[in-house]
């Protein structure tokens, strides 16, 4: 549903996902181009995509909960010439499909950007099964597949545009809830280039996704308590900003990095891999835990572990102490 306010551009406060973001970009580029096409896995309603569905039935494919069949037929439509834009629950398109996105997409070099909806720990209380917790890692690991975790509505919006116009293999995560605000509608966007929020000698933390806002209130407070603290919005998890990460990364004493992701594989273990080979320092990753989580809402989860903003907070000043 978009928001009452009419655009979701003009709304003062986000009241919308970043799925509706897609939906909204997706149906306003098809108007004008018809070899736009969605696929779905029996998750139009979860995905926000219904009125795309609604408007444009024959550029909109529902395979049912068939998420191998999924990627398989976005594939073979892309090598007909079409943009595909799949999408399916974050948990089931990078472990039911796994094959297919390693051999049909990424080998393949389809232009197909697959859509993880409902990332992290988006479903709460339904547990591991439905939380994707090692999506970064594992299409991280994939030969020409790009990995993006955008952190608002605008950049949500930046990033769907930026793919529109290129023909190469992706994979976007977003959340299932509104996410707070980050940028404007006149924000700044490269493809690719991680977006520096802060600058500060202290603490650079680097975040993606959903943890960008959280960091984002987490560098605030540092800042009043005195610790000169940078902050990048790591969208690009693959390939990463090598560049911006290190020129921020040679001034901070301590690198603090925020997903909602296993501490194995995701922009932790990137960050530090990259760090270690250029300029070798401190890094720390916040991350969830490798184990089964507790159950709960989303908002609970991060608290209980630590990734809201007051836990990101503490566990910068514990790191600068160590």
């Amino acid at each position: 549903m978009k928001p009452q306010c009419g655009s979701w551009r003009r709304c003062a406060v986000n009241k919308i996902t970043n799925r509706q973001v897609i939906c909204d970009t997706l149906l306003e580029a098809a108007e004008k181009d018809r070899d736009i096409v969605v696929v779905c896995s029996d998750s139009r309603g979860s995905a926000s995509l219904a009125a795309f569905a609604e408007k444009y039935p024959e550029q909109f494919v529902e395979m049912g909960i068939a998420e191998q069949n999924l990627v398989t037929v976005s594939a073979g439509l892309a090598s007909c010439g079409k943009k595909v834009f799949a999408a399916s629950p974050a948990c089931f398109l990078s472990t039911r499909s796994y094959e297919q996105a390693k051999v049909d997409v990424a080998y393949s070099k389809t232009n197909v950007t697959l859509i993880g909806i409902s990332g992290g720990v988006s479903y709460g209380a339904l547990g591991m099964t439905h939380h994707s917790c090692q999506d970064i890692a594992a299409f991280a690991a994939l030969p020409d597949m790009r990995v993006y975790l955008p952190s608002d509505r605008f950049q949500t919006a930046r990033l769907m545009e930026a793919l529109l116009q290129d023909s190469l293999p992706a994979y976007v995560r977003v959340s299932r809830s509104a996410t707070e605000d980050v940028y404007g509608e006149d924000m700044d966007f490269t493809l690719n280039q991680a977006n520096v929020l802060m600058e500060g000698e202290d603490i650079l933390l680097v975040a993606c996704g959903e943890m960008v806002p959280a960091a984002y209130r987490a560098g605030k407070m540092l800042q009043e308590k005195g610790f000169s603290t940078g902050l990048l919005d790591m969208y690009c998890v693959k390939p990463i900003d090598e560049e911006t990460l290190l020129a921020a990364a040679r001034k901070a004493k301590v690198v603090v990095t925020v997903e909602e992701h296993s501490p194995y594989g995701g922009l932790g273990s990137i960050t530090a891999q990259v760090i270690s080979a250029h300029c070798p320092g401190k890094v720390v990753n916040l991350a969830l835990p490798d184990g089964h989580l507790v159950g709960g809402t989303n908002t609970e989860i991060f608290a209980h572990y630590g990734l809201d903003a007051e836990g990101i907070a503490r566990a910068c000043q514990e790191a600068l102490k160590r």
